[in-house]
């Protein structure tokens, strides 16, 4: 990866985090902290890798995204309205009962929504399907989701990767977002889940464990996935919840909870200045 194309990512993933805040904070309800943790991740996927695009978003053979922990809406608004499938003054209403954008994503309402999601293992499941559909259809078309470490308590999960393995979905590849919080605690006092990229080991797919807010390792983990044959990938990444709001690293209390005035404008003059910060520093790219 390049310097531009470095910074252009991480203009894009500022950008989303704003979103997020903004978004969030208008509704007085949501989840941020997670919403967070996957701002990079995201950007990657919608900016650099999918072939996706707001004019040819029923294109049959468009690469698909699902995302598993649907609590975290807001990210993927945020990626979504930055890319042009909707305008980005409608993430003020997010969650408001008259929008359609909802506290978790539908495929009826929310263009470049591939499908609904929100009870957690059933994301994955879809994706699992979406690619079997691809294998049967002989379309070349990939599909990436992104679950939680939480969500990987549950049950659901692992069937879904049990039947992904069987059918060697290798046009799979899911990012588990291990930032280490769930809404009670810490994951491995909650339920301990890990190590997790052993798990999917187990259950017979490709295993990439990466920093998941490099770039770098995100890319060479997604271009590694794409040589794989005969298994899907699973990239377990290593995230900090609330990553770029400094109040909100590290903290599961920020996991359901919005931020009143005062902590939003704090939030987004923090992130403001790491915009101003790179916008400088991409004059020189």
């Amino acid at each position: 990866m390049n310097e531009k194309e470095l910074h252009n990512l991480k203009t894009a993933a500022t950008k989303i985090r704003r979103n997020i805040i903004v978004s969030v904070s208008a509704a007085k309800c949501g989840h941020p902290g997670g919403s967070l943790s996957i701002a990079d991740i995201v950007a990657y996927l919608y900016f650099k890798e999918m072939n996706v695009s707001p004019e040819k978003k029923d294109d049959p053979g468009r690469d698909r995204f699902v995302l598993s922990k649907g609590h975290c809406a807001p990210a993927l608004y945020g990626a979504l309205a930055e890319r042009g499938f909707f305008p980005k003054e409608d993430l003020l209403t997010l969650r408001r009962w008259d929008s359609y954008l909802e506290g978790h994503p539908s495929a009826k309402t929310v263009p470049g929504v591939d499908i609904s999601t929100g009870s957690l293992g059933q994301g994955i499941s879809n994706a699992v399907g979406i690619a079997i559909a691809g294998k049967l259809d002989k379309k070349d078309y990939r599909v990436y989701s992104i679950l939680g470490d939480g969500e990987c308590e549950e049950g659901e999960v692992w069937e879904a990767a049990m039947c992904a393995a069987h059918y060697k979905l290798d046009n799979l590849c899911a990012f588990v977002d291990v930032n280490g919080l769930q809404i009670d605690g810490p994951t491995e006092e909650v339920m301990n889940p890990n190590p997790i990229g052993d798990k999917f080991r187990a259950f017979g797919w490709h295993v990439e464990e990466i920093d998941g807010h490099d770039f770098n390792e995100i890319e060479a983990a997604v271009k590694k996935a794409k040589t794989v044959k005969g298994q899907p990938t699973a990239i377990i990444a290593r995230t900090v919840k609330g990553k770029g709001v400094s109040f909100m690293e590290n903290k599961a209390s920020w996991h359901g909870v919005a931020p009143n005035a005062e902590q939003t404008a704090e939030a987004l003059k923090e992130i403001d200045a790491y915009a101003a910060a790179l916008e400088t520093e991409g004059r020189g790219v």
